[in-house]
């Protein structure tokens, strides 16, 4: 491709509505231009790098033995419904309206759609395993869309969905899935973690996420260097000993009784914890209330704790849940946040975090403003319904599986791989014919790849301050040809001519900059598009017989005119 014939409109500067380097960069190395809030167009070589990203993915899920099909973006809302989405899927979903009035959805994400396909299809062991893909535009109701193409309105992704007759068939599957995408990844040039996750509105048993570590990601990753754990924040658990562990055992006959005692002007845990109370953080009980499908929660944890919301749909089946108000928390409870408590407590649900069972002599609030209770023993005074994991880990925590110390780090996500079980086949009765002749329910996988973030994420990762560091595979160009002059008389633009003829035989894709621009402008354009290669040609070097090669972020190297593409060529092969 010759500059001069396409359209890159590069930017010196960048745009405000941009905020991450990824974003400023997408805009200003001229690879997409906005339309409105989440919605842009791919310009040429934004589109070049798309397609080379979508052509990854479709090798290594032809590979593992994926079968591409395309479902329709346009959906009845009867079929999610159906599954029992429609509601708990709302805040996303795009309806709309057709002349009849009659309302549709506009697809999120596409397991209603193949579900129903493997329904009306599969009827028999013997149609199994199936693994149906696409690379489809999606489209959520993005409340704030924001960061480019991190979090869009529109978007492109690869959704996988596989069909198995049993949780061992299942789980091949999924690893088969999980293989193609450690491929995908590495192959765009990212690195990617895999760490376990929560497995969100979609539901399932199971799942784990890709993540690519960022400064500006939107979810955190728990880790362990030397790479023996990893996991989203919303899944980790740590090694860390409840700070009651160590209290010892006495019998409840002999713990002293509750006492309420004043607490003016005492809202937080923080200032519970200074003079003149000086009750330590984890002494104290965090009483947290939530709405749950429209009723009240309570949540304990150790006042240092901090709740994670995730953990909640975990443990509790649902994903329809909100903090409570606090004129809502004042009705059920009789206090404002500040004085809350669960002593007491029979009509509403308590839930209690690990860290708390066994534990006495502690201090909560007693549902009576400016007031709070000590001596209390969550066995006696609390009608907890169950104990679990709610709490959020913390770097530098002993790792679970190790002992070493945790680390977090943001992160985006890239791709998510869940084992659905059949949560969606037995909603939506698609079930098949086992040897025997018995119905029974497919066994259902989900996988999907952000196509258009991924694009995102590898200039997230790929860049420094003069521009794009494109990785060979899905650059929009490997190489760019750069002759310091464009009069097609010159000997400078005969050699650049010949190299491109060259390179572009032997199957590279090349960029001629064939412009009437200063070679300044020429480097600043090249460096900021990102071209993992930049061939320079002038007369001075030409006269010694050489031309310029340097790599993007590299040392610059004279090589003789003879030896240009093969050296070209070598360099291409060894990345």
């Amino acid at each position: 491709m010759r500059w001069s014939q396409t359209f890159v409109p590069t930017l010196k500067e960048t745009p405000s509505e941009a905020e991450i380097a990824s974003h400023k960069l997408l805009l200003r190395a001229g690879l997409i231009r906005k339309l409105t809030g989440g919605l842009y167009t791919f310009l040429p070589m934004g589109l070049r790098s798309l397609q080379k990203i979508s052509q990854i993915i479709r090798e290594e899920m032809d590979r593992a033995g994926g079968l591409e099909v395309l479902m329709p973006a346009l959906q009845p809302p009867e079929i999610w419904k159906e599954s029992g989405r429609y509601e708990t899927a709302s805040d996303v979903l795009f309806k709309a309206k057709d002349r009849s009035q009659r309302e549709w959805v506009l697809g999120p994400t596409h397991e209603e759609v193949v579900t129903s396909l493997a329904a009306s299809e599969i009827s028999s062991y013997r149609q199994l395993p199936k693994n149906f893909y696409q690379i489809q535009t999606k489209f959520r109701d993005e409340i704030r869309p924001r960061f480019g193409l991190m979090r869009a309105r529109e978007f492109i992704m690869k959704d996988a969905y596989s069909f198995d007759v049993s949780d061992e068939a299942a789980q091949r599957s999924y690893q088969s899935m999980f293989d193609a995408y450690v491929r995908i990844f590495d192959r765009c040039g990212l690195k990617a973690l895999p760490v376990e996750a929560d497995t969100g509105v979609i539901g399932g048993k199971f799942s784990h996420e890709f993540m690519v570590p960022a400064e500006v990601g939107e979810n955190d990753v728990v880790y362990v260097e030397t790479g023996e754990y990893a996991a989203n924040v919303e899944k980790a658990t740590s090694g860390l000993k409840s700070p009651l562990a160590d209290q010892e055992a006495v019998e409840v006959s002999a713990l002293s009784a509750v006492e309420k005692f004043a607490t003016p002007g005492v809202k937080t845990i923080d200032a519970l914890a200074k003079a003149p109370f000086n009750v330590p953080a984890n002494h104290q009980i965090k009483t947290l209330v939530y709405v749950v499908e429209d009723k009240p929660v309570i949540f304990l944890l150790l006042g240092n704790d901090q709740l994670n919301e995730a953990k909640i749909a975990g443990v509790l089946g649902s994903n329809q849940f909100r903090p409570a108000e606090p004129a809502e928390i004042n009705g059920w409870l009789g206090a404002y946040p500040g004085s809350l408590g669960a002593v007491g407590v029979d009509d509403i649900p308590v839930y209690a975090d690990d860290f708390l069972k066994g534990g006495y002599d502690l201090t909560t609030g007693a549902n009576e403003n400016k007031f709070h209770i000590r001596n209390v023993s969550v066995e006696r005074d609390i009608k907890v319904k169950a104990f679990a994991d709610f709490r959020t880990v913390q770097a530098g925590e002993p790792c679970p599986i190790t002992g070493k110390p945790l680390m977090v780090q943001s992160a985006i996500e890239v791709g998510h791989v869940f084992k659905l079980g059949s949560k969606y086949s037995e909603a939506m009765n698609a079930s098949f014919l086992d040897e025997t002749g018995k119905s029974n329910p497919c066994i259902m996988g989900c996988y999907g790849i952000g196509v258009t973030r991924t694009l995102q994420a590898i200039i997230e990762q790929c860049h420094d301050d003069h521009g794009i560091k494109w990785p060979v595979s899905v650059a929009p160009y490997a190489v760019c040809i750069t002759p310091l002059g464009n009069k097609p008389e010159s000997e400078v633009m005969k050699v650049a001519e010949s190299l491109y003829s060259q390179l572009t035989e032997a199957g590279v894709d090349v960029m001629l900059d064939d412009r009437d621009e200063r070679p300044g402008v020429k480097f600043k354009d090249s460096e900021l598009v990102g071209f993992p290669i930049r061939v320079g040609i002038g007369d001075r070097s030409l006269a010694n017989g050489e031309i310029e090669i340097k790599p993007r972020g590299g040392e610059l190297s004279k090589v003789k005119v003879d030896d240009a593409v093969k050296h070209v060529l070598d360099w291409i092969k060894s990345q």
